[in-house]
């Protein structure tokens, strides 16, 4: 992991991120955490450091300034991405990370206990079936079927004038066609990460 402890500033700074040296060394923590628990319960497929800090850490962060209100959650949420990196550099908004699988929710407690993230809640359950006491200001999947079937599932999580945020890779020409004539798009937005050199683009879309 020496590599993630000298890579990481260096990817921070060179996309402009100017975070505390306890943010920092939570961001490796997490990192080293989810290395350990990967080798036993393969909670994601990309295992390499170096791909772990662009494509976990720097994907994930780079969708900061799109977030909408307070109350987020994170669909789909796998083993905390985009939502762990989100709650350690948005420390005044809430998370609710959720997932349907037993081993990626007891991961998330574990990191979210690891981590002294107060501001983050675990739910195992399916985005369908999950009926929230309070709805979210923006829904967030990184890795959730097309953007019509994120809609379908998870409208009902949105507040009044709550938003969904589908990440993507190429620009999602075919899934914008699919959207139902009751949401509308406001906007497609290139994620531009330097030192990655794979497309990135996050879908911002509202009811009508």
């Amino acid at each position: 992991m020496s590599i993630i402890k000298t890579l990481l500033p260096l990817a921070l700074a060179k996309n402009g991120y100017e975070l505390s040296e306890s943010t920092q060394q939570k961001l490796l923590a997490y990192l080293e955490l989810l290395q350990k628990w990967n080798q036993v319960f393969n909670l994601t497929a990309i295992d390499d450091p170096e791909e772990m800090v662009w494509l976990h850490i720097l994907d994930s962060l780079s969708i900061n300034p799109y977030l909408h209100g307070t109350r987020i959650i994170d669909v789909g949420t796998g083993a905390g991405l985009p939502g762990i990196p989100l709650a350690l550099t948005q420390p005044n908004k809430h998370f609710v990370l959720l997932d349907s699988n037993g081993k990626k929710t007891r991961f998330l407690i574990q990191a979210k206990l690891e981590l002294g993230l107060n501001n983050i809640e675990v739910v195992q359950a399916r985005s369908e079936d999950y009926i929230p006491q309070t709805q979210f200001d923006t829904i967030v999947s990184r890795a959730f079927s097309t953007i019509a079937v994120m809609l379908a599932r998870t409208q009902h999580l949105a507040a009044d004038q709550g938003q969904f945020l589908a990440m993507k890779g190429t620009y999602p020409d075919s899934e914008l066609q699919e959207i139902p004539a009751h949401f509308q798009v406001m906007g497609i937005h290139k994620l531009d990460i330097q030192g990655l050199a794979a497309q990135r683009h996050l879908a911002c879309i509202a009811r009508k």
